[in-house]
């Protein structure tokens, strides 16, 4: 049995994208099981996986605004002696960043990752046993793929990515939820992320005029104002209490669609296979999209669309609102919302 440790603890949309590498080895290899590294936030995401074995937590993010603090109070200490426990057959470092690299250094037993060519941030190259090039311009889901097989010594299967998703692990939701609704999911980091909320509003309304429902989840008091906000223009809008990325997969498996900006929520809608249309602006679906069967993207044509990240230079006033995401309207969503359904029902028509 390979026992393998990844690393992986950035952000929501990333380790989604890496457990169909998870997949590949298991069916190429049969007899392995992986271990996680993985932040708090995002912990309960490896463990959907078959292959997964156990999770460990790496608040790295809390520690850079208090690390002296973490230091003293032993936390640091306590995380090392945790990455150090087991003794593994390869560590994997899945992100190529500076820090992911130092821990997959700090964990007991030999490393690799992408070479000088591949890596996300230069320098961490330099931290692994092994490196290998894993070419950049392709999407982030292919270039795990490939990391895992060059580590690992197998070959690339050609198969569409099988996400690996135990949905028997998925909670039942305790709330009684709308027959035939779909999950509008609003809220992401970057505010050059956001569709303008009168866009939200108008396509609520559609949606709602065509006999679905509305479902919004939120996962902090910000989020939740905006959802509040947004519920005001539909008649059958449901804004949920908080609930977990456990019970958020239970919500997308029923739903019959969702739309989504460029958001964690979204990639996982793609992994369970939600028909959902997602909205890009300030970055490329072609390299970190929502990947998976019936999504459909939408983007500007505009010039300027994926030249900014958190701030908008398309005018002479810098702005938050990305001027690419707001040329997409609302009944270019609905259109491209109604043709999913329809591709959905056809198919459940033919089986």
């Amino acid at each position: 049995m390979l026992n393998v440790l990844i690393i992986k603890i950035s952000s929501m949309g990333d380790l989604i994208h890496t457990l169909p590498a998870l997949t590949d080895a298991k069916q190429a290899l049969g007899e392995i099981t992986f271990d996680w590294v993985a932040a708090p936030a995002f912990a309960e995401i490896p463990r959907w996986h078959t292959a997964v074995n156990h999770v460990i937590a790496c608040p790295f993010r809390q520690w850079k605004k208090r690390y002296f603090q973490a230091w003293r109070q032993g936390e640091i200490k306590k995380f090392t002696h945790a990455l150090r426990e087991k003794h593994y057959d390869l560590i994997i470092d899945a992100q190529s960043a500076l820090k992911s690299a130092l821990i997959s250094k700090i964990a007991h037993g030999k490393n690799a990752g992408m070479d000088k060519n591949s890596v996300c941030e230069f320098g961490a190259q330099y931290f692994y046993k092994n490196s290998y090039f894993v070419e950049k311009n392709q999407h982030a889901l292919t270039r795990t793929r490939q990391l895992f097989a060059h580590a690992l010594n197998y070959s690339l299967p050609s198969s569409t990515p099988d996400f690996g998703i135990d949905v028997a692990k998925l909670p039942t939701l305790m709330m009684t939820l709308p027959k035939n609704f779909i999950v509008i999911i609003p809220n992401t980091t970057w505010p050059t992320k956001h569709w303008l909320d009168a866009h939200w509003q108008q396509l609520m309304m559609k949606i709602n005029h065509a006999g679905f429902s509305v479902v919004i989840p939120w996962g902090n008091p910000t989020e939740k104002q905006r959802a509040e906000m947004l519920k005001n223009a539909g008649e059958n809008v449901t804004v949920l209490p908080k609930i977990s990325l456990s019970e958020c997969a239970s919500l997308l498996m029923h739903a019959k669609a969702a739309v989504c900006v460029d958001t964690g929520l979204g990639h996982l809608a793609a992994a369970l296979q939600t028909p959902a249309i997602h909205l890009y602006g300030p970055t490329d679906p072609q390299k970190i999209g929502a990947y998976g069967e019936q999504q459909r993207h939408l983007q500007s044509t505009i010039p300027c669309a994926q030249k900014c990240k958190r701030t908008c230079y398309s005018t002479k006033i810098p702005s938050p609102q990305a001027a690419c995401l707001s040329q997409i309207t609302p009944e270019n969503v609905w259109e491209a919302l109604q043709n999913r359904l329809s591709r959905v029902t056809r198919l459940a028509a033919d089986t």
